[in-house]
């Protein structure tokens, strides 16, 4: 899990067609583990999930953060 997804930790790879995304800045990324919730509210507020907020969430809250920059877009 990532669990700071913004526009600001997404690059695009300097190419003709600008095809190619790179996600970087991983200082707040973990690995997840198949049935444990985290309970760390972090995260950059505009893009953090609900279940962030609520102290129990998985990897679903990365879904909410780009869900949140395509809108922006």
């Amino acid at each position: 899990m990532h669990r700071d997804l913004k526009p600001e930790n997404i690059l695009l790879e300097k190419d003709k067609d600008f095809d190619k995304i790179k996600i970087i800045d991983f200082g707040t990324s973990l690995m997840f583990e198949k049935g444990v919730d985290i309970k760390e509210k972090l995260g950059t507020p505009y893009y953090i999930a609900p279940e962030v907020l609520k102290k129990k969430y998985g990897p679903k809250c990365d879904i909410w953060s780009c869900g949140v920059i395509a809108y922006i877009v």
